[in-house]
């Protein structure tokens, strides 16, 4: 159902394994408190402290814990209190600053060594509060070359300093802060290192940046900047959830649902509308955020239906589900997953599709372990294409192409499915409203730049890199360190070597920077037709190959 910033989706990486999660936060709440009360912090002496802080691990998710640097235990206090004046609103939004510190060793192996600049300080300033990721170098393109061709006797002295700070911000959480508050930092300059999000489960933020490029101007001045400018970007992500219309357009107030049934336009072009009385539920297939799917039946015919989280329901939901059903019962390809109807009066709001046996391509790459080879490959990315070029020729666009959006049938044709945040495009032939999922998403679309169908061109391009190589697009990073990456470093997957060189060439074009550079899903299919008969004919040459060696062994 796409990916949302909110609260809920923002905790969504809560370990099951509840009770070892539980003496993993005592573990560091333990930790944290007595390295408080050996640096004489006089809060932590005081009467109810430890329930309070108790109360600090409590309210953020797991990976909190987990993520903190136990050694720099000031660094939870200070969370702890950006939290307590973010819950007011005459001290929200809570915003710090500071100059943190960052080793030399660190430096010279991961991505801050820049053409010979280091960060790094003198000691005076702490390191971050959480580190650098361990895998912070594949965020980034790293300038190794330059670290390696130094001299090893070159001391730290030696070296021009670069300042890094720490901004940490705690705010009231709404869908798309944290997107909003990335394009802040990127719009004044700020280029973003390293990112830590969570969000309390009383609704509140607490994001932690590790940035560059703040070098002159002090940090109470870059302090009072954020502090003007995030009630803008609070402001305009609650405004761009209001103007987005069940069409998908931008720049009118959407229709008011009532409290119901949800508002699906109507052309008088056919009958969606299913009584639920007709529904036979059988078994669960996969759950979300906002809702649960649910293999079934209709009038004798096996179906999917995806209901909606009625304790759930809200505007955005509403739009999401108006949407979807907006946008399916208008396509009919052979590659688009088909739309059965729909509910659309509560307690039930469902959408009802053709059922896929074959279940997701995600799921039969991460889960079952598949493999696609070659020829195979082409095939789903020619259903893909045909697809995607069906949808553009009538003006839609995905706008969350992924492995798990692509559904196989009984005869493995891959079928495009989920148009929770699809949006008919505009006749400007842009887009501005960021959405879909960070590691598949096009860099003019995480940059809130405007944009347009070839966004999609990008996301199909990291679902092909997944075909081949079975793996999750940048796997070692969470989905932010990725969207940074791709944005400022021009970060792409790594391609295997011996990968088929039409297939390399196919890929790079695919996920160029400059969309206008990027082939149209018509083109793509005639170049996958094309590789799949050279794939093919290669095969037939090589098989007749190996039976004429294979004969002169036995007539030798």
């Amino acid at each position: 159902m796409g990916d949302s910033e909110s609260c809920s989706s923002r905790q969504s990486e809560w370990s099951p394994v509840q009770g070892r999660n539980r003496r993993q936060k005592a573990a560091v709440f333990n930790e944290v408190l007595e390295r408080l009360k050996q640096l004489d912090v006089e809060e932590a002496a005081e009467h109810g402290f430890e329930d309070e802080l108790w109360a600090h691990f409590s309210m953020l998710p797991d990976r909190y814990t987990l993520d903190v640097n136990t050694e720099r235990a000031e660094d939870v206090l200070r969370h702890k209190k950006l939290l307590s004046l973010a819950r007011d609103p005459l001290t929200r939004p809570a915003v710090d600053v500071r100059l943190v510190q960052v080793l030399l060793e660190d430096a010279v192996h991961s991505s801050f060594f820049k053409g010979g600049n280091a960060f790094g300080f003198d000691g005076s300033h702490p390191p971050p509060a959480f580190g650098l990721s361990s895998n912070h170098e594949h965020a980034f393109v790293a300038n190794e070359s330059d670290a390696t061709n130094r001299d090893d006797s070159m001391s730290m002295k030696s070296l021009p300093l670069w300042p890094l700070h720490e901004i940490t911000i705690s705010t009231k959480d709404k869908p798309k802060l944290l997107s909003g508050l990335t394009s802040l930092m990127s719009e004044i300059g700020l280029n973003i290192q390293e990112a830590h999000a969570f969000c309390t489960i009383d609704g509140y933020s607490l994001d932690v940046f590790v940035v560059d490029g703040w070098e002159h101007k002090g940090i109470e001045h870059l302090r009072n900047t954020l502090v003007k400018e995030i009630p803008n970007i609070e402001q305009s992500v609650g405004v761009k959830q209001e103007l987005v219309s069940p069409a998908g357009g931008q720049g009118q107030r959407s229709n008011t649902f009532p409290p119901n049934n949800v508002e699906i336009p109507f052309d008088g072009s056919d009958v969606w509308e299913i009584n639920t009385k007709l529904l036979d539920f059988e078994y669960k297939i996969a759950s979300g955020s906002n809702g649960d799917l649910y293999k079934g039946s209709f009038r004798s015919q096996d179906v999917a239906i995806k209901v909606f989280k009625t304790e759930f329901i809200n505007g955005d939901i509403k739009r999401e589900f108006s949407q979807e059903v907006y946008i399916l019962r208008k396509v009919r390809h052979k590659n688009v997953i088909q739309f059965i109807g729909a509910c659309t009066r509560p307690p039930l709001l469902c959408v009802v599709t053709e059922f896929m046996p074959g279940g997701s391509v995600y799921d039969f790459l991460h889960k079952q372990k598949g493999v696609f080879k070659l020829p195979a490959l082409l095939k789903v990315a020619i259903d893909v294409s045909k697809g995607m070029s069906y949808l553009h020729h009538n003006d839609i666009i995905h706008r969350d192409l992924k492995a798990a959006n692509l559904l196989m049938d009984e005869n493995d044709v891959v079928k495009i499915a989920d148009f929770g945040v699809a949006r008919v495009q505009l006749q400007s032939g842009v887009m501005t409203a960021e959405t879909g999922t960070y590691r598949w998403m096009a860099p003019e679309v995480i940059e809130h730049k405007p944009y347009n169908h070839k966004a999609d061109v990008f996301s199909f391009g990291i679902v092909l890199w997944e075909l081949l190589t079975g793996k999750l697009p940048y796997a070692n990073l969470t989905p932010l360190q990725a969207a940074v990456g791709v944005v400022q470093k021009g970060l792409r997957p790594t391609i295997p070597r011996h990968t088929h060189p039409l297939i390399v060439e196919l890929l790079e074009k695919c996920w160029q920077q400059e969309p206008s550079l990027r082939p149209e899903f018509s083109e793509l299919i005639g170049i996958l037709q094309f590789m799949a008969e050279k794939v093919s004919d290669e095969e037939r040459a090589s098989k007749k190959r190996n039976l004429g060696e294979s004969c002169q062994l036995m007539n030798a």
